[in-house]
């Protein structure tokens, strides 16, 4: 066991024998919730992906209710956590984006273990595959098996987008107007949640009706299902399109765990093995005092 102290922020550094980060809790990270909070709901896994922070379009207040509901094994953050595209064109940073930082921390030195698998918009923490930042595994990919036996490759996914690996210029262009629908999506919810109506995505309905973007997305999906099929696995869970499924291919189950900018979703594994997904648009309470925020990241 190796154990480092100094006096200056009273670091504890411990590693046990298998080389695991066994430090205390830092008390920042030990805050007690809010009363009147939902008793935690027990996965053995929990998938989410496309957060986006450092943009508007985040549902940054929304994802910390999730995370302060859940309680979980594993949880799997499967790419684009952080911007990197958009932060590199302004600074934008609001305190509900460091309080989901906070969140997967705790959630870390508590035992839980977080995989960080790199997307392209966070592309730069593909470097670190490998390593242990904060107890978060960064990796590019994994390997999950859930409690009923099966192997699902867990991935990103934007490998197999055509647009991302053929004409990037293309994919920075379509993120740019991608990034206008996503500010009107949150000025219209803004609105909305004024007049006490229920979360509604603009960019979700588009892409639905559009008849380009479903053909698109059934493409990427059994380009994902192939790649399961070829490495004999049973799944794949993925991101990236920001359209949560779980679909059927063959012999392989594709599975999309949605985002938190268009749809507010989650993919989770029930101690038995069995697998749904979460709308938490649909369940979210978030308090009435958490407008004023909401309505702040409406500024433009």
């Amino acid at each position: 066991m190796l154990v480092r102290d100094r006096q200056d922020d009273q670091l504890d550094l411990r590693l046990d024998d298998k080389g695991l980060d066994r430090r205390p809790v830092p008390a920042w990270l030990l805050g007690a919730d809010p009363k009147g909070f939902r008793p935690k709901r027990r996965y053995r896994t929990v998938w989410i992906s496309d957060v986006h922070l450092g943009t508007r379009g985040c549902n940054a207040v929304m994802l910390v209710d999730f995370l302060r509901s859940v309680e979980c094994d594993t949880l799997y953050l499967v790419g684009d956590i952080v911007d990197g595209w958009r932060l590199r064109k302004g600074w934008y940073w609001p305190d509900a984006h460091n309080e989901v930082v906070r969140r997967v921390l705790k959630m870390a030195h508590c035992g839980t273990r977080v995989v960080l698998i790199a997307g392209n918009h966070d592309e730069v923490l593909r470097d670190y595959a490998g390593m242990s930042l904060g107890g978060i595994e960064i990796a590019l990919e994994d390997i999950h098996c859930t409690a009923d036996g099966r192997r699902l490759l867990i991935t990103h996914g934007d490998s197999f987008d055509t647009v991302v690996l053929y004409a990037r210029w293309l994919a920075f262009l379509g993120d740019m107007a991608y990034g206008i629908l996503l500010r009107a999506n949150v000025v219209i919810n803004a609105v909305r949640r004024r007049l006490k109506l229920p979360y509604w995505s603009l960019a979700a309905h588009l892409k639905r009706k559009v008849k380009n973007a479903v053909a698109y997305v059934s493409s990427f999906e059994e380009a994902l299902a192939h790649e399961a099929a070829e490495r004999n696995l049973d799944g794949i869970v993925c991101g990236h399109i920001h359209c949560a499924e779980i679909r059927q291919i063959g012999d392989i189950t594709y599975y999309n765990d949605g985002d938190w900018v268009e749809s507010c979703t989650a993919l989770v594994e029930e101690t038995s093995g069995a697998m749904q997904i979460i709308h938490w648009a649909e369940e979210c309470a978030i308090p009435a005092d958490a407008n004023e925020l909401l309505i702040e990241e409406c500024a433009i």
